[in-house]
């Protein structure tokens, strides 16, 4: 490009002469093009650095999206484990838990140490914060569940273990023979007093039988006391262990003494007639936590179905008690 060369009239000798810019004009058009080429290389840097991306930055954008779309990937899946874990929480909690009689674990105890914001903090300065800090309560909430289901599972597995013991020891058969229930005289709940013919509660189950018919025990367990109880003349106190506890009562005659270990259907007594009673019977009483329960519910190993229900409606229909 060739340099403009300018001309100005000079009436003096009626001819143009060539005009030549002083130095300090020279320094003010070169300072001035300057200016705008700084001006125009910043607005050209401006606009590649904030509208197009280099060969870096696209693969950064490019890594991130990936890791971004991997962290909603596995958001999903942890919701889908979640959902799993509460399955098998509440199969613990509810079933397993229930089969062998044990506590269901409280929430607070699965979820213990996650309501700590503070461990969150440092992840909140991070690009996509949310998605991240979501995704790493998640894994934390998964983790410490898992931790809490196995410290559950081998608990269930030690109740299992003992489970073979406890069904020994839990009562589980009428204390004298009775197959065809003829023997059954009053059941549990509120009856009439045969003395002083008011409603009371019956706090066990009455078998009538002769004298001398042999009494058994209904589950394994330590004999704990023994000897004449007010009221109940005759007595056998059984300790199954697992809370459980069994009465015998108005015996005729006592075989054990207190401290022997007993078998299920092991002969511990004679039926009789002592302490306040109106006739030959025994007075069975199933004790558990330290309440009464009703017999009538541990004789699994003893009543068909069919027994089941006709020993009931036999329990229930007798309206004066024994004793």
């Amino acid at each position: 490009m060739k340099r403009k060369i300018f001309y100005i009239y000079n009436p003096n000798t009626l001819s143009y002469e060539r005009v030549y810019p002083s130095f300090r004009k020279k320094v003010f058009t070169v300072l001035r093009h300057l200016i705008i080429g700084i001006i125009i290389g910043f607005l050209i840097f401006t606009i590649f650095n904030y509208f197009i991306d280099s060969p870096q930055e696209r693969l950064l954008k490019q890594e991130n999206q990936t890791i971004k779309a991997q962290y909603k990937l596995l958001s999903r899946r942890l919701d889908e484990a979640l959902k799993v874990m509460s399955d098998i929480q509440q199969r613990d909690d509810n079933l397993y838990r229930v089969i062998l009689q044990a506590e269901p674990i409280n929430a607070a105890v699965r979820n213990a140490g996650l309501n700590n914001e503070a461990q969150y903090k440092e992840l909140m300065k991070l690009s996509d914060a949310e998605l991240i800090v979501s995704t790493t309560r998640k894994v934390d909430l998964l983790t410490r569940q898992l931790y809490v289901q196995s410290n559950s599972i081998d608990e269930l597995v030690k109740l299992g273990q003992q489970q073979e013991d406890r069904l020994k020891s839990i009562p589980a058969i009428q204390p004298i023979s009775n197959k065809d229930l003829k023997k059954t005289a009053s059941g549990y709940g509120l009856r009439i007093d045969p003395i002083y013919n008011t409603r009371k509660f019956h706090a066990g189950m009455d078998f009538a039988s002769d004298i001398g018919t042999p009494v058994y025990a209904t589950g394994n367990g330590t004999i704990i006391e023994t000897g004449w109880k007010q009221g109940y003349g005759n007595t056998i106190l059984i300790d199954h262990g697992y809370d459980y506890k069994t009465r015998y009562a108005h015996l005729s005659a006592i075989k054990v003494k207190n401290g022997q270990k007993v078998s299920r259907g092991e002969e511990i007594g004679l039926v009789g007639n002592t302490g306040k009673s109106t006739g030959p019977h025994l007075h069975y009483e199933v004790i558990y936590k330290g309440k009464h329960d009703n017999p009538i519910n541990y004789y699994f190993f003893d009543l068909s179905p069919q027994d089941y229900d006709k020993m009931i409606q036999i329990a229930s229909n007798q309206g004066r008690i024994m004793d």
